[in-house]
Formats: C-alpha cells, sequence, structure tokens
C-alpha cells in the first residue's frame, strides 16, 4: 500500500493494485487511484507481481494499473507474462504507458491488457476506464441473454470467413460482419453470436476488447457434456448485442478438437441464435470440412496477389479431391481496387478468369483506421463509420439479412 498505514490495510479489503517499477515515478497514478478506491489498493514492484497473481489472495482484486515507461521496455517478457497471468486469473489491466513504442503497446495489449491510458493520465481517463471495465463485467453476467428463446436445432444460418494468406482480413470481417448484422434492424434485431475457431491465434477477442475465458477451454474440452449452461458461460457478450466464443486464453493445437466436438458447437448455436458466424484458422483442419457443410455460405478472403492466387488454386483442389461443395465458397477481395482504378479493375477480372472463380465480394481499403480499431477494441462501426470498408461491410450485411435463411441456402 502506497496510500494507507497497516493497520487500515489490514481493515479495508483490496480491489485493485498498481504494478510498476516503481509506482513513485508515475504520481500521477497514485492520485487518481485514491481519488477513484481510497484505500482499497495496493502496490506491487513488477519483479513480485507474478508471485502475487498466483496466490489466493489475489481473488479478490478486480484490476490492476500496470504502469511503464521507455526504461521498461527491457522487461517487456516479464510485463507479458504478468499481464497474461492476470487475465487467467480474471485480473482485468489497465496499461498505463509513458514514451512507449507503438510495437510494445500492440505487444502487451494483445497480451489481454485490457485497457490502454497514456501517462500523464488525462483528466478522469482512469476512472473512465475502470467504468468500462465494470460496465463489460456486468453486460457479461447479465441474465436477459438470447437463450430465451431458441431455433428449431440447426435452423440459424452459419457464415464462415476464412482467410487464404495471413493479412487478408478474414477477423476483421468477421468481427465487423457480425457487429453489422447484429444492429442490421434496430426494431427487431436478430441474435448473433461469433465463433472464434482460432485456437492459437484466434484474435475476435482483442477486436473487440473482450476478456479471454478458462470456461472456454473447459468447452471444448469435453463438449459431449455441453448443455445450455456450459455454453452460456462460455460466451462473453460485446454492449449486450453481440455474443461471442473467443478463442481459449492458451494456445493449443488444432486437432486437440474433433470434427464431432466442432459440429456440437456449431449445432448448439445455430440452435440458440440467428446468425453464427465462424472466423476460421488460415489452415485447413480436419474438421474444416464440418464448417464447410454445415455453412450456408463460406466467404475466403484474398488480394490481389500471387500468394492469393496460388492459395485459391490449392483451396479449390483440395475440395474437389475430398469430393466438398466448392460452390459454397464467396470469394472476397481485400483492399480492392478503386472504382476509377481501371488497370487494378483489369488485373482482378483477369484474376478471377484465370482462377476460374467469380470474386463476388470487393472490400476497399480502409486505411490505417482499421488496424487502429481492431488495437483500440472497437467495430468499425464505432470507431469510422464513414469508412468505405465498414460500409462495404454493412452493405453486405443488409443483403444477407433481406435475402434471408431459405434464399442463402438456394443461392449457395
Amino acid at each position: 500500500m502506497t496510500s494507507s498505514d497497516s493497520s487500515n490495510s489490514e481493515q479495508i479489503p483490496l480491489v485493485a493494485c498498481t504494478v510498476s517499477r516503481d509506482v513513485q515515478n508515475f504520481d500521477l497514478l497514485i492520485e487518481d487511484m485514491e481519488a477513484a478506491l481510497g484505500e482499497a489498493w495496493g502496490d506491487l514492484n513488477i519483479n513480485e507481481a507474478l508471485a502475487f497473481f498466483g496466490q489466493p489472495e489475489a481473488t479478490g482484486i478486480e484490476f490492476a494499473a500496470v504502469a511503464i515507461d521507455d526504461s521498461d521496455e527491457d522487461d517487456i517478457p516479464l510485463l507479458s507474462e504478468i499481464i497474461t497471468m492476470a487475465s487467467s486469473r480474471g485480473i482485468r489491466v489497465i496499461l498505463i504507458a509513458e514514451d512507449v513504442s507503438p510495437a510494445v503497446l500492440h505487444q502487451l495489449l494483445r497480451q489481454g491488457a485490457d485497457e490502454f491510458v497514456p501517462y500523464p493520465l488525462p483528466e478522469g481517463e482512469l476512472e473512465a476506464a475502470i467504468e468500462r471495465i465494470r460496465r463489460r463485467e456486468e453486460q457479461a453476467t447479465v441474465e436477459g441473454t438470447p437463450f430465451a428463446a431458441g431455433n428449431t436445432p440447426g435452423d440459424g444460418v452459419l457464415l464462415a470467413v476464412q482467410g487464404l494468406a495471413g493479412g487478408t482480413g478474414a477477423t476483421t470481417m468477421a468481427v465487423n460482419l457480425a457487429w453489422e448484422l447484429a444492429t442490421v434492424d434496430k426494431n427487431d434485431p436478430p441474435r448473433v453470436c461469433l465463433l472464434d475457431f482460432g485456437l492459437q491465434t484466434g484474435s475476435t477477442a482483442t477486436y473487440l476488447d473482450l476478456p479471454r475465458r478458462d470456461a472456454v477451454f473447459e468447452m471444448w474440452s469435453d463438449t459431449e457434456s455441453m448443455d445450455e449452461d456450459i455454453f452460456k458461460q462460455s460466451l462473453i457478450a460485446f454492449e449486450d448485442k453481440l455474443w461471442v466464443l473467443t478463442a481459449p486464453t492458451d494456445m493449443l493445437p488444432l486437432d486437440m478438437i474433433t470434427p464431432e466436438d466442432v459440429g456440437r458447437v456449431l449445432e448448439f448455436a445455430r440452435s440458440k441464435f440467428d446468425y453464427v458466424i465462424v472466423d476460421m484458422p488460415a489452415t485447413l483442419v480436419q474438421w474444416t470440412e464440418t464448417v464447410l457443410n454445415a455453412a450456408q455460405i463460406y466467404f475466403v478472403t484474398l488480394e490481389l496477389d500471387m500468394r492469393s492466387a496460388q492459395n485459391a488454386l490449392r483451396l479449390k483442389r483440395a475440395l474437389r479431391s475430398e469430393d466438398l461443395p466448392v460452390e459454397k465458397l464467396r470469394f472476397c477481395l481485400n483492399r480492392s481496387p478503386k472504382f476509377t482504378d481501371l488497370n487494378g479493375k483489369s488485373r482482378v477480372k483477369r484474376m478471377a478468369e484465370s482462377l476460374e472463380i467469380s470474386i463476388e465480394v470487393q472490400l476497399p481499403d480502409g486505411g490505417r483506421v482499421v488496424t487502429q480499431a481492431g488495437d483500440h477494441g472497437s467495430p468499425l462501426a464505432h470507431s469510422a463509420a464513414k469508412n468505405p470498408l465498414r460500409k462495404e461491410i454493412a452493405k453486405l450485411a443488409a443483403s444477407l439479412h433481406e435475402i434471408g435463411k431459405p434464399d442463402a441456402e438456394e443461392a449457395a
């Protein structure tokens, strides 16, 4: 404790702590912690944090404010481990940073930090970050879930998204398509679920600023025993409109789950939601066939380059060799040429003809704001509503919703 004597620290339960090399270097943080929490917080040195978070006493900690500056960049591996440990114990992390490189911030945010606040702290920003964390926790435990009503088993529309190469925008498309579908009808919003099947590097949690839950691993470990309560506990709400099954906390082998496991989860999700969006790993696995067969539409993202062209041919060849429904594939061109780029449009046409495919969705280049939206954990509709990529995904969601399930199945 930095703000009370030892007798008070025994009487007041701690709900938060700071983690830093020396908290006295962040005097404004001390003031803001006292203003927000009074004496219900303590201080940990970065060398003490791992041991403390592993103890039973840490269960009462609601969040940790991890404060760093440029002199801490040599300790990034340790800080990453601290953030991961805190997240695994259900402790939310607010990252306070001064003069730290964007690469370091990016790395720590992806390790599981829930909020980022620059130092010196803007007035009221720490309290706002605490409020956002508490609000997300309330939303995650709210009782009025979409489980109040159910579909006929397997009745929800299943849309899968897979990238043909890294960086082709598959997760960006999956996350934003799910959000646009969840908000497509203000009067009668459909129930939408986003499933992250990227067991190793899935990042829907990062893109929506959601915590990863241990319950996800527990669900995948025994899908035969899965019931409504277990499935519900594995999901987390984003603004009480979109329900998300994040990737597990730890990296897991893709072959840890079987086609039967995937089939059970898909069937359960489709029985509870109107739309189920699956963010697939880039790798073909034994259960890719399960998702492909169950999906009404299987979106495949690619770019106007040689690697995408080669992988498109290889994907088609692999599916045809197993007599799988290639006709369900819908190719989506990421960073498509602008309307006035006649040369670029000619290249798109030649690519489609040479691959013998139809590029039905062309997603414009949204620029740096797309990456920034993902790093800040918000859909494009929140942070860049007029962005051309957001507009195109919103248009796609509206057309899918208008078509409806029967026509979507017929088109597939």
